[in-house]
């Protein structure tokens, strides 16, 4: 089937159904596809030379293998920044004012009447919002956090200068945040960064956020966390063992729980498969990629 471009596109189930086919110059994925060093090998025999991953995050991708091959590996940043910024602020504001635990208890039949000190939960306005990756949506989501009257601070490797922003190390940012949103991408480093320590370390009244990737955040440490209330609440887009929960996590009132909706708009995934074709169509035509993964 040739598009506009007069690109023959072939639908295919997995890199696997490439192993028997030869003269594809590119493949587009998605965070669910893994691309191993074994299917690398198998896209390079096929004769590809990029991978266009729909994603801004790409460690489904075994980026050094994929450059040791030959293959270039492109992401879609940018477009899904704002829709990922705003579901991080729903989290946020379902967690401190307890909107999903209402909506649950009302739907339960339950009987309930307003009372002074009934579901009482917590204000943004003077609170500290610590970000773990200050990249673009780290960005974005301090500028949202900001119109809520809450201060921003985070952590980096190398000095950095932004106005707004308070720079400390990764210690004193867990120990002082009201609430810790997770923005970085998942390596070996960040793998399980929220650990049972880390959680020790935060206030009992904060709250953690993670709309990055699951693994950074060691999820059976969390549950401990949140069963005895080492920290108040957290809110999760993505888990480690993504659709699985670990044991207990569903159980609990203080955390909620999205499907990994953070770039789930119709006009950011269709910006994100645009962005995506048109990485391949750069290809074809022997322009400039237009968002080259360095790694």
């Amino acid at each position: 089937m040739l598009n506009e471009h007069g690109i023959d596109l072939l639908p295919v189930e997995g890199v696997a159904s490439l192993a028997t086919l030869t003269g594809i110059d590119a493949v587009i994925v998605t965070i669910t596809d893994p691309v191993d060093d074994s299917a690398t090998t198998t896209l390079r025999a096929a004769g590809v030379r990029l991978i266009a991953n729909v994603g801004v995050g790409y460690n489904n991708i075994d980026v050094p293998a994929a450059a040791k091959a030959g293959i270039t590996v492109t992401n879609t940043p940018d477009v899904l920044t704002d829709a990922t910024a705003d579901l991080t602020m729903a989290l946020l504001l379902d967690a401190t004012r307890r909107v999903t635990e209402g909506d649950r208890l009302v739907r339960s039949g339950t009987p309930w009447s307003w009372a002074f000190d009934f579901m009482w939960g917590s204000s943004l306005a003077g609170k500290r919002l610590g970000i773990v990756g200050y990249g673009r949506i780290g960005e974005a989501v301090a500028c949202r956090a900001r119109a809520f009257g809450m201060t921003v601070a985070s952590s980096s490797r190398r000095p950095r200068t932004e106005p707004d922003v308070e720079w400390m190390s990764l210690e004193r940012l867990f120990a002082e945040s009201d609430v810790i949103s997770l923005h970085c991408p998942l390596t070996e480093d960040t793998r399980h960064l929220v650990d049972a320590d880390r959680l020790r370390s935060m206030k009992r009244t904060a709250v953690l956020i993670n709309t990055a990737r699951g693994p950074i955040v060691d999820e059976a440490a969390l549950v401990d966390a949140l069963r005895q209330e080492t920290i108040a609440a957290a809110g999760l887009d993505v888990y480690e063992h993504e659709p699985l929960l670990s044991p207990g996590l569903a159980e609990l009132a203080n955390v909620t729980l999205a499907p990994h909706l953070g770039s789930a708009t119709q006009e950011t995934r269709e910006a994100m498969a645009d962005l995506a074709v048109r990485n391949v169509v750069a290809l074809r035509l022997g322009a400039d990629l237009l968002t080259p993964v360095v790694g």
